[in-house]
């Protein structure tokens, strides 16, 4: 494994164990619940909307290690874009993971996807790409 898949590697691990904005949202305006029927990962989406503007994000469910990663790193990297900037990143980020993206993280219009570009590794793993994009279509929802 090369030091930087490693590095990855333990970027994911950590988000799994210590999940960034987990449990209920205080004052949310829009809850969704999404779940993914083929392996049993489930999970409830807080957002507190400030006009069109996602002001917060949490997270609570239950999952395999990349489905709890992924949704960890995108209640961080939701908070404070507009709905159409959410909805960009979302698009980048599947087309990422499926392996229809920019390797380098970058969408059309170059915005980098940052962190989260440690999900390009799903690419090569398809059965787990539902994983990695539960949360991001439960936000679409």
């Amino acid at each position: 494994m090369s030091d930087s898949s490693a590095l990855y590697q333990e970027i994911l691990l950590d988000h799994n164990r210590r999940p960034r904005n987990y449990g209920p949202l205080v004052n949310a305006t829009r809850v969704e619940r999404g779940v993914n029927p083929l392996c049993g990962d489930e999970l409830t989406l807080w957002l507190r909307m400030d006009g069109d503007v996602i002001a917060d994000a949490h997270f609570e469910g239950s999952g395999c290690a990349i489905s709890r990663a992924s949704a960890s790193m995108m209640t961080g990297a939701v908070k404070g874009k507009t709905r159409a900037e959410a909805e960009a990143l979302m698009e980048r980020f599947r087309g990422l993971v499926t392996g229809h993206g920019d390797a380098g993280g970058a969408g059309a219009a170059g915005e980098p996807l940052g962190g989260l570009k440690v999900f390009a590794g799903v690419a090569r793993l398809p059965q787990r790409v539902k994983c990695a994009v539960l949360a991001w279509h439960t936000l679409h929802s």
